[in-house]
């Protein structure tokens, strides 16, 4: 096959795991695309089909064999000709897929994500040719909004998890690098960057010698097209009035900080190998909300760690209780092996872990209700995101929603109006997933 030929092919991609992840994908499909390939939404319509896993969990990883799976079946019938497997779960198990999956092409380490053109012209048999350097992205989102991620890896080796031998140490990336992602994405019609890494808060400090977070802001921030800039994965021992300060000043930072703080009880922080402990948690949960009331707090918690008894689980209910967040995910505790979590005694029942899920999920959800309902008749600025074409009614967000993890904003509208929009909305009512509202 010549290289003439190859560009005839089309590929296609599935996308799992978290939005760091995404980013990997959309930088290689942006290579794809350039090189002349092209990218189509459907798997049935391509000849090479790229399955983006996440292993952070076990349930990612079944989602991840599901799709593996269903591709080779494809890959069977003739529909698709190559099978490639990129992500966690070929780093996190090198040496075992091979034998499991015998119709995947190639299973692709990290590393590898910028060669991703050399690798297909391999599996054609086609020469390799000579790849320039490019932060080009084909966006799998609406871009009204994009993720850019500014550092991988992460040194802060929790208990639970399994990042840091999959991705390795905390590796910021250079900030002219990221302006210039940024422009180019603002160039395509991104309004919002919404800045993401396993631990956003370090940011700099390997590259730099010190924490250069609002350093990069205050650069990005100066970007003409970009409208709003928002932060997740900020650990909490490193959220403090200068940063919170800066978020208020700057017209362009979202009102919104994202803080995986786990849980609240002491000894089960402590084991976890959290910085901070319960009385800094309440002290820093209670200084945001009541000297900045202006910044919304999304958080993440872990139900059924190992060691979590009845009173321990109580405890973090009454935390979430007198918290009141304005967004909380909560998830069972996932043991993962190669993780120090993995080997402690006094494991959780499987059956217990699912019941304090339900019923923690249960509580945050009354609160979601109770600030749902404050916010009838409320004016607010929105960025459109997408169109409903079942439902006739435009999704958007506000700054003070994060896209796909929080509500969104919902509205019908028969001017004209385009993804990426910025426009006045009246919020009317809540239907337990979406704000109802109409435009101004």
């Amino acid at each position: 096959m010549t290289k003439k030929e190859l560009m005839t092919k089309k590929l296609s991609a599935i996308s799992l795991g978290c939005d760091k992840n995404k980013v990997d994908l959309e930088k290689m499909l942006g290579k794809v695309r350039e090189y002349g390939i092209e990218v189509v939404s459907e798997v049935e319509e391509a000849d090479i089909v790229i399955v983006n896993t996440c292993s952070f969990i076990l349930p990612a990883e079944e989602e991840a064999i599901g799709n593996i799976i269903e591709m080779e079946s494809l890959k069977r019938k003739g529909v698709i000709e190559k099978l490639i497997v990129s992500g966690c779960f070929p780093e996190r198990h090198p040496n075992e897929l091979s034998e499991n999956f015998p119709l995947v092409d190639r299973f692709l380490r990290l590393r590898e994500n910028d060669e991703i053109i050399g690798i297909i012209e391999e599996l054609y048999g086609i020469e390799k040719s000579k790849q320039k350097p490019s932060n080009k992205r084909l966006l799998t989102s609406p871009n009204s909004y994009a993720y850019l991620k500014i550092a991988d890896g992460c040194n802060n080796v929790c208990s639970f998890c399994t990042i840091p031998r999959i991705r390795g140490r905390y590796l910021s990336q250079p900030i002219e690098d990221l302006v210039a992602e940024a422009k180019m994405l603002a160039d395509m019609g991104v309004k919002e960057l919404i800045l993401v890494a396993q631990d956003t808060s370090r940011y700099g400090e390997d590259l730099y010698g010190k924490n250069a977070l609002i350093e990069l802001c205050e650069k990005l921030s100066k970007i003409k097209d970009i409208k709003y800039i928002r932060m997740h994965y900020l650990y909490p021992e490193k959220v403090d009035r200068t940063l919170l300060d800066y978020i208020m000043k700057n017209e362009k930072m979202c009102k919104y900080i994202d803080i995986p703080l786990q849980h609240i009880d002491d000894d089960i922080l402590k084991s976890m190998r959290r910085r901070v402990g319960e009385e800094e948690t309440k002290a820093l949960v209670k200084l945001i909300k009541e000297e900045y009331p202006e910044i919304k707090i999304r958080s993440t918690f872990i139900v059924g760690y190992a060691g979590e008894n009845q009173s321990k689980f109580k405890k973090l209910c009454n935390f979430i209780r007198e918290a009141e967040f304005d967004y909380a995910g909560f998830f069972p505790y996932s043991k993962e092996a190669n993780t120090i979590a993995y080997y402690m005694k006094n494991q959780v029942k499987n059956f217990i872990k699912n019941y304090r899920y339900k019923k923690i999920t249960l509580l945050q959800n009354h609160i979601y209700t109770k600030k749902a309902k404050e916010m009838i008749n409320q004016e607010v600025s929105v960025l459109v995101d997408a169109f409903d074409e079942n439902t006739g009614e435009f999704i958007s967000h506000t700054p003070f929603q994060s896209p796909n993890v929080d509500f969104g904003v919902r509205f019908v509208e028969d001017k004209p109006v385009r993804v990426g929009d910025e426009v006045k909305v009246k919020i009317y009512d809540f239907d337990g997933r979406d704000y109802k509202g109409e435009m101004l």
